[in-house]
């Protein structure tokens, strides 16, 4: 039988890294693809006894139908959370609990965009966020990274030449997958352009938490006082990804929005993950357990860069960042990335991901590919380096 998809999916590539990672199950390949948090960060002991507790005390509760917009308790603890640490809740802000930030950036697009609008994004930027923008037939416009963050050249030409411009999203901190961290000049900037521009901003912030080096830069949303920013944050990194708990902040006009379109997706986020990351944020030292990953993430970091440093060729760059959980690298002008990445992941056995899973349009040039620190061993982190390093030499001569 043919199968006539539609056109919101059928233009919609698997994930390159999904792809990769399909060789990490070959015991043989070490892989420097993944996105993972380390398997040394989850909290294994507390969430086993939180789930005991909320079986043994709430059992009902956790496996019943709820609201919507998230459970109420675990929505005010966020709001105190996020109004202490971060300092994003406006008083005409309110916020809903999402299956991860990924359903947050999903309904972000779909609640503000329609088919043909464009959205603005970093060049590169997270697949997964990209191929949520590409799933609604959007004009996918990459404003170029620079060290210190997008280029505000770049993006003050788009938004007065791009027609129909609805949404700018940036990963402000330890951008994936650069690794920059958006200075706050930049950021202030951002935020004035869209202003200017009637552009909505989607603020991703998944790795603002990791940040093992340097002083804490204030998200653009703490600038928001025209309802112009939806912040998306998680527990993805500093609890389990396997929960799916995310929130998302947003004006309450929008996040009325994001809850209907959130009823139509799948109804809530589910109940028991919701309540393991309340019972953890009241019941634990999540500032401790996060300062623990920071040291954890400081010490893989510090760890491949000496490896990069002493094996791969001068003629490599690379970025060191400042936080996070990746390493972005760059061979030389007219290399050939992918087939560096082939051979790297097939005939050297060492798994990357190329940069091209990360443009806004796969066919843009670039010669960066992706490495990740907080995933592999430390003995894998120093193995696969070298065998990496050996063919940045072979390759590049």
């Amino acid at each position: 039988m043919n199968y006539n998809f539609s056109s919101k999916i059928d233009g919609v590539k698997p994930s390159a890294i999904r792809e990769i990672l399909k060789m990490s199950s070959d015991p043989s390949v070490i892989s420097l693809a993944a996105g993972n948090p380390a398997p040394d960060a989850f909290p294994v002991k507390a969430v086993e006894e939180i789930t005991a507790g909320i079986l043994r005390e709430e059992p009902i509760l956790a496996l019943q139908y709820s609201v919507t917009e998230g459970y109420p308790a675990l929505r005010d603890t966020l709001r105190a959370f996020a109004r202490n640490r971060y300092n994003v809740m406006g008083e005409e802000d309110d916020l809903i609990v999402v299956s991860g930030a990924q359903q947050g950036i999903d309904l972000s697009c779909k609640c503000l965009c329609n088919e043909g609008d464009t959205v603005l994004c970093e060049d590169p930027s997270f697949v997964g966020s990209l191929n949520a923008f590409r799933s609604y037939n959007v004009n996918l416009v990459g404003i170029p990274v620079e060290e210190d963050g997008i280029s505000i050249e770049a993006l003050e030409k788009a938004l007065r030449e791009e027609k129909n411009v609805k949404m700018l999203y940036v990963i402000p901190n330890f951008q994936n997958p650069s690794g920059v961290t958006m200075s706050w000049e930049k950021r202030k900037r951002v935020y004035e352009l869209c202003c200017k521009h009637g552009v909505m901003i989607l603020e991703d912030n998944p790795y603002g938490d990791l940040r093992f080096e340097g002083e804490d830069i204030p998200a653009i949303k703490t600038l928001d006082e025209e309802g112009r920013v939806i912040y998306c944050g998680t527990f993805s990194k500093i609890l389990s990804p396997g929960l799916r708990v995310g929130f998302a902040i947003a004006n309450r006009a929008v996040l009325q929005k994001l809850v209907v379109a959130k009823q139509c997706a799948d109804v809530h986020t589910a109940i028991l993950s919701q309540l393991i990351c309340l019972r953890f944020m009241n019941e634990y030292d999540v500032e401790a357990h996060i300062g623990r990953l920071c040291a954890l993430y400081r010490q893989k970091s510090a760890l491949m860069l000496g490896e990069m440093e002493k094996h791969f060729s001068d003629k490599v760059r690379f970025i060191r960042p400042q936080g996070g959980l990746f390493i972005w690298c760059t061979l030389p002008e007219g290399s050939d990335m992918v087939e560096f990445c082939r051979r790297a992941t097939y005939d050297y056995k060492v798994a990357v991901v190329p940069g091209t899973a990360f443009t806004a349009h796969e066919e843009d040039p670039t010669t960066s590919f992706r490495l990740n620190f907080s995933t592999p061993t430390d003995a894998n982190i120093v193995k696969g380096i070298e065998i990496l390093g050996r063919l940045t030499k072979e390759f590049i001569r």
